[in-house]
């Protein structure tokens, strides 16, 4: 028969570590032994808390509420968002294209009609998107027509980055 305080148990290779005491002036020895060669314990006392800390009437929190509504209805905002994000880019189109769909599109409302650019529902930009290939629906304003003709026929460079220079900026906002 042994006495003294479990230092340790380990699931994977079934052995426990105990700790045995002779005297108080002296360190503990540690024996190793296989569960399977522990025929009976008795439980004297349990370890004492830390200092300044209760002993926890239940050691498992209890889970919180996940809030299934929120959850679904964040993924349907970013399942719409990525929709959106797939029907502003034409595979049909080349990068040049889609770089001017993209740079004007920062500023104006802008979608794809087959390979056409309709701007603010009344600008059609056809293929080869140069300012000529800009025609304008019946009612608009020659002015918006002559703005869109303008952007349209600023360097690719310019849409390639996401930064638009200060003039296209400028000639984008008075669209608006």
């Amino acid at each position: 028969m042994m006495e003294g305080t479990l230092f340790t148990a380990c699931p994977i290779t079934n052995l426990v570590a105990i700790a045995v005491s002779n005297s108080s002036n002296t360190p503990p020895t540690h024996h190793v032994l296989p569960i399977s060669s522990i025929q009976n314990f008795t439980l004297i006392s349990a370890p004492a808390p830390p200092n300044g800390f209760a002993t926890p009437p239940n050691t498992t929190p209890a889970l919180a509420n996940v809030p299934t509504a929120a959850l679904m209805a964040r993924a349907d905002a970013a399942v719409a968002r990525l929709k959106e994000a797939a029907s502003r880019k034409n595979k049909a189109v080349g990068k040049e294209a889609q770089d001017l769909f993209d740079g004007i599109s920062r500023t104006l409302p802008i979608r794809w009609d087959g390979n056409n650019m309709i701007v603010m529902d009344s600008v059609v930009i056809s293929a080869p998107y140069r300012g000529e290939d800009c025609k304008a629906g019946h009612g608009v304003q020659s002015q918006t027509l002559s703005r869109v003709r303008k952007v349209v026929s600023l360097p690719s460079s310019k849409f390639a980055s996401p930064c638009i220079d200060r003039y296209a900026y400028k000639a984008l906002q008075m669209l608006a």
